[in-house]
């Protein structure tokens, strides 16, 4: 399909506004970038490229993105863009205090700046841990450039003394072990090491991984790439690929308002909804959806929560880690086997629709992937999601009944099923 889209010319990207006049100011433009130490003809008549980037060295998760941005770099150069690298608030959830929730929106704000103010064509946004996802997509899909999303990828499975353990809900276990007399001080300090491998995003699902699983739904991510572990060596390749693919969306001029529906985030719903997500993503669809001028409601939730069972077998609710997801298909087996329940004419940023990236994606682990028959959780137990109204949140609060451990072999938390 990309080979048929009709292909803009240099001339009328948006860079040649700084570039390409023939003034005083954009003398300054060109003579400040060989300033730098760049040749004129590598940046002269050619896309322009962003790679927002929200490394940090005091964000584990997005410790790797620095090597990630010079892998999107040789992909942009091997399609005949020109990268430039522009460093945005990192909002790693782990060491900031006491929630990154309180600058998502400033991130979504500077990421809409960064695009607006610099001669930029269209961007790759490297992000993934909690509130980075929901705050560069509400920036770009305010600032409507061909942009692409490179998610940064759940950490390895950790283990320990041949248990699975994975970050975050393991460690909420392991801490009333200890509370209990379980765990030892020096046990304690061994799980330290023991828990997170590599660096990446938690390899629960939990909001990092529900929210890169969302930006593949909606068709912001190359096919599989939510998936992929940090630390994989597939991981740079699929960098590489975002860089290669963000040149071809600029000379289509293939911007979020061009194929991002309304569609789009029912299928995003309806796979938070198989993952078993986490709830936090109401607040981010809202938010997303709202920046595309797109009216979603806790209501639109429920009703998708109401038809999708939880199909991924993985930590908090499942028995696994997401490196196993990956490698018994992914999101690309996922989605295949959510079949109907999915829209798949919606486009995506490679070019192609959900249907066409999805056919005859392989699952080798049908435990680990489930069937519509043969969910993790059936609907009539417990959904991802319920919508609770009353005094207390006249306009709706939500919970996750799946992930409530079970008083009975017939009996969960007592709001599943309504």
């Amino acid at each position: 399909m990309t080979g048929k889209t009709p292909r803009r010319s240099i001339e009328s990207l948006r860079s040649q506004r700084w570039f390409a006049v023939d003034d005083m100011r954009a003398f300054s433009h060109r003579q400040r970038f060989q300033q730098i130490g760049f040749n004129r003809e590598e940046f002269m008549d050619r896309p322009v490229i962003a790679i927002l980037n929200t490394w940090s060295d005091m964000s584990p998760c997005h410790a790797h993105l620095r090597e990630r941005a010079e892998a999107i770099k040789r992909g942009i150069y091997r399609k005949g863009g020109f990268p430039v690298e522009i460093p945005v608030i990192s909002v790693g959830e782990i060491v900031v205090k006491p929630s990154t929730m309180l600058y998502r929106n400033f991130l979504a704000m500077e990421a809409e700046e960064a695009l607006r103010c610099h001669p930029i064509d269209g961007a790759v946004l490297l992000g993934g841990c909690d509130k980075s996802t929901p705050g560069l997509l509400m920036g770009a899909f305010s600032m409507d450039l061909p942009v692409i999303y490179c998610p940064a990828g759940p950490m390895s499975n950790g283990q320990w003394r041949g248990e699975k353990a994975g970050a975050g809900t393991h460690t909420k276990k392991f801490w009333e072990e200890r509370r209990a007399g379980r765990v030892s001080d020096a046990e304690w300090i061994e799980l330290e090491t023991s828990m997170t491998r590599s660096f990446g995003t938690c390899n629960t699902i939990g909001t990092a991984s529900t929210m890169t699983g969302i930006a593949e739904a909606l068709g912001m991510t190359l096919p599989g790439a939510s998936s992929i572990p940090a630390a994989d060596a597939a991981h740079p390749r699929m960098a590489a690929r975002c860089g290669e693919r963000i040149v071809d969306m600029v000379l289509e001029d293939m911007k979020p308002s061009t194929f991002i529906t309304r569609g789009s985030f029912l299928n995003a719903m309806a796979v938070w909804m198989a993952l078993g997500g986490s709830t936090n993503a109401a607040i981010h669809m809202i938010a997303m959806a709202g920046r595309r001028g797109i009216d979603i409601s806790l209501g639109d939730m429920a009703e998708v929560a109401a038809k999708v069972p939880v199909l991924t077998n993985v930590y908090p609710i499942g028995s696994n880690l997401m490196q196993d997801f990956y490698f018994a298909g992914g999101m690309q087996a996922l989605m295949r086997k959510m079949g109907e329940a999915l829209d798949g004419t919606q486009m995506t940023v490679n070019g192609a629709t959900i249907a066409e990236n999805c056919a005859g994606a392989p699952c080798s682990d049908d435990d680990m992937i489930r069937d519509f028959d043969s969910p993790v959780v059936p609907l009539a137990k417990g959904r991802t999601l319920v919508v609770l109204k009353g005094n207390l949140a006249p306009d709706g609060c939500v919970i996750k009944p799946s992930a409530c451990q079970p008083t009975s072999s017939e009996t969960y938390w007592p709001g599943a099923g309504v």
